[in-house]
C-alpha cells in the first residue's frame, strides 16, 4: 500500500508574505528566500537518506490553494504516487488535478473531507 513517509511543505496565507519571511528570519533564524525556506534532514533509521521540508508563506490572495478556502496547505511526502492515487480514487477521494513531474518529483493535489487541499509529493529519486 502507497503510503505517506513525511511532511513535505507546510504552507499558509498571510498579508504581506515578504513581512512574514523577514520577521522569521530576524526572529527564528529561519532562512527564508524568495521560494521560502527549506528545512534539510537525514532518516533516523537511514542516515544516508536526505530529505527536505519546504516552508512558504503565500500571499493572501493566492488561488493556488483553491477548491479549498482554508489558510494553509500541507505537502506530505508519500512513497509511491501514482499508487496512492490510485486508491484515492478507488476510495472516492476528490482529486484535484493530474500529476505533474518535475525535476524534483512529482505531484498532485487532492481535497480531505473538512475541504482541505493537500498537496502530495513523491520527490524524484526515492
Amino acid at each position: 500500500m502507497a503510503k505517506v513517509t513525511g511532511i513535505g511543505g507546510v504552507f499558509f496565507k498571510c498579508k504581506n508574505p515578504d513581512k512574514v519571511k523577514e520577521w522569521y528570519t530576524t526572529h527564528l533564524g529561519v532562512d527564508a528566500g524568495p521560494w521560502g525556506a527549506t528545512f534539510d534532514w537525514r532518516d533516523a533509521d537511514d542516515p544516508e537518506k536526505a530529505g527536505s521540508t519546504a516552508w512558504n508563506p503565500f500571499p493572501d490572495t493566492t488561488k493556488y490553494f483553491e477548491p479549498s478556502t482554508k489558510e494553509f496547505m500541507i505537502n506530505y511526502r508519500v512513497d509511491d504516487l501514482e499508487a496512492m492515487v490510485e486508491q484515492l480514487r478507488k476510495d472516492g477521494v476528490t482529486i484535484v488535478d493530474e500529476i505533474e513531474s518535475f525535476d524534483y518529483g512529482k505531484f498532485v493535489h487532492i481535497v480531505d473531507l473538512e475541504g482541505n487541499k493537500i498537496e502530495l509529493w513523491e520527490p524524484a529519486g526515492e
